[in-house]
């Protein structure tokens, strides 16, 4: 019992030293290297600031053209809210009919989820229908591709998590005159809250952080995401390293934050649907 609880300590404490390696020393790196004077950052070496810059080089970088980072945060978190909150509801609905009504469009339907999930998107086509239907570099056309692009993936985890309710509350409900739109908003959908926040978190920090939906089909100055003020800031100051790691400092602690808080959450989610269903 000794051995094996030694063992257990064991791998542990080498987990721990693994995600120290892994997560607090390359965030470390980007602090130290965002708080130096340029000539000093360029060295790109783990070393403390002779002069703590922090605040300086914080608001250059929010001044560099013309507070583009500020529009960025606006934008990429109208982007995230809104394409989060659509995959939400939409996944939800279908994952719910998905697991209570059997018809013979399931299979189709089941189909076109997994090869949502396993077939690459098409970059060019893409562009072409956007173009088409006027979406192309505009806000709703990006948060509808956003979207869609995460919507296989919420439908699997909520159809797993519906089939932990019981058929008796849908029946009870519909007993007592709850029509569908009723019964799944009120009755259902509350239930769903676990596997909600695990959406909620999970899709959030990934279209926070998504670089190539915006690099493709939303090109340009006119709206600019977090991930792309970072290429731009990059190609513009490239022997400015220290305003690039402040770059990336800022637009790293949105997604760690959320991460922080609900990581309890995300790991309950995910697993009551599998353990149960």
């Amino acid at each position: 019992m000794r051995t094996r609880a030694l063992q257990r300590n064991l791998v542990g404490a080498a987990a721990v030293l693994v995600s120290i390696v892994v997560f607090l020393i390359p965030f470390a790196f980007i602090f130290l290297t965002a708080a130096k004077s340029a000539s000093e950052a360029s060295l790109l070496d783990m070393s403390l600031p002779s002069q703590w810059l922090l605040w300086e080089n914080f608001v250059q970088v929010m001044q560099t053209r013309d507070y583009m980072l500020v529009r960025a945060f606006v934008n990429s978190t109208v982007l995230t809210v809104v394409s989060v909150t659509l995959m939400v509801v939409m996944a939800a609905m279908v994952g719910y009919v998905l697991q209570r009504r059997s018809s013979r469009w399931n299979p189709l339907v089941n189909v076109l989820v997994l090869a949502g999930l396993i077939v690459p998107p098409a970059v060019v086509p893409t562009i072409w229908v956007l173009q088409t239907i006027g979406l192309f570099k505009t806000m709703p056309g990006m948060i509808f591709i956003e979207a869609t692009f995460g919507l296989s993936f919420c439908i699997l985890l909520f159809r797993a998590f519906v089939s932990t309710i019981p058929r008796e509350l849908d029946e009870a409900a519909i007993i007592d005159g709850a029509g569908p739109v009723r019964l799944f908003f009120q009755v259902v959908l509350p239930l769903l809250r676990p596997v909600v926040i695990t959406v909620i978190v999970v899709q959030a920090v990934n279209v926070f952080n998504d670089f190539t939906g915006p690099l493709y089909f939303l090109p340009g100055s006119d709206n600019p995401t977090v991930q792309l003020t970072l290429y731009n800031f990059q190609s513009q100051t490239m022997s400015q390293w220290n305003l690039l790691f402040m770059n990336i400092f800022l637009i790293t602690i949105p997604p760690l934050v959320m991460y922080i808080f609900f990581n309890r959450q995300i790991v309950s989610g995910m697993t009551s649907g599998a353990v149960k269903g």
